[in-house]
């Protein structure tokens, strides 16, 4: 096994693998975790696909299309964010939206995948891939749906549910870096920009030909390094402002909740003590942000505080 220099994916995504001479790297990447033969047909605009300084450490995604017509959203998203969840089915919801043009038919509505690289703790599970689906059960039988014949013909699928988005969430730090499939061998590249020489996983071999730091120009390293050392930064800043928020939040309510539980029992006074504690806690985090100067916008989706909220803390 070697490690290359390998350039980051967040950074390939939004700089190299848009290219279609590149697709053949996505194309890989789709085709192991979705266990199908994916073909990129185009990329498609998104709000996301476009360059945005102020986000170029925190997330990028793509759109794209593949030769089914199938719309797939691909995020990776490096800092924690309360409403991901919310986003995710945002993201959806709008990437149909905005490809079916009023007058069409139902039929021109695109089944959609979205796909989230996560490097943070998101949810609570034992493992680092989730994939969610619609399943239609019957309620006293516990059947499930399936399509009709004549829709079966014309979907070329067998449940009501395949019509559906699906959802993919990949908790990259929650791998143990021991790859045991092709897909674990992406997880693994994901994580820590390592290829095996001898990989078969599909795609992995065009990335570590074609997403070499070594033959980016100047300024592309200069710009990648710069890239690099926003997310470090900004990892940094909300883990340390975390963490001692988290102490002194934890501390303040559990003082309060022992006063409190003299006063009025100490299983209700525990129970206050700690949602106060979390809810100190957020407001620790906030401020030690704001002291480093991170926009109001992250401090909110970092917190969960409304903008009011972190207006009074300034």
């Amino acid at each position: 096994m070697s490690r290359y220099n390998l350039i980051r994916f967040d950074w390939a995504m939004k700089r190299l693998l848009r290219d279609k001479a590149n697709f053949v790297v996505l194309e890989g990447f789709l085709s192991e975790l979705l266990q199908d033969n994916i073909k990129i047909h185009r990329i498609l605009e998104s709000e996301g696909n476009k360059e945005d300084e102020s986000d170029k450490f925190n997330r990028v995604d793509v759109l794209a299309e593949n030769n089914k017509k199938e719309l797939i959203i691909i995020e990776v998203q490096n800092t924690r964010e309360l409403y991901y969840f919310q986003r995710m089915l945002y993201g959806v919801s709008k990437a149909i939206t905005e490809y079916i043009h009023e007058g069409d038919l139902y039929a021109e509505v695109r089944k959609v995948y979205s796909i989230n690289i996560v490097y943070f703790d998101l949810g609570q599970g034992s493992d680092y891939i989730y994939r969610g689906v619609t399943d239609f059960r019957g309620i006293h039988s516990g059947d499930t749906l399936r399509l009709s014949t004549k829709q079966r013909n014309t979907f070329v699928k067998e449940n009501a549910g395949e019509i559906f988005p699906e959802y993919y969430v990949l908790r990259v730090n929650e791998f143990d870096d021991r790859a045991k499939t092709p897909l674990d061998e992406w997880v693994r590249f994901l994580k820590s920009g390592i290829i095996d020489e001898n990989t078969t996983a599909k795609g992995l071999q065009a990335a570590r030909e074609r997403l070499r730091v070594s033959d980016m120009s100047e300024q592309e390293r200069r710009a990648y390094e710069r890239h690099m050392d926003n997310i470090r930064i900004q990892w940094d800043v909300l883990t340390t402002a975390h963490g001692e928020g988290w102490d002194e939040g934890k501390a303040e309510g559990r003082a309060e909740g022992k006063a409190e539980g003299k006063a009025e029992g100490l299983a209700e006074g525990r129970e206050k003590g700690i949602q106060e504690g979390i809810e100190q806690e957020k407001k620790e985090t906030a401020k030690k942000l704001l002291e480093k100067g991170i926009p109001v916008e992250t401090i909110m989706t970092c917190t969960g505080l409304s903008l009011t909220e972190i207006q009074q803390l300034q």
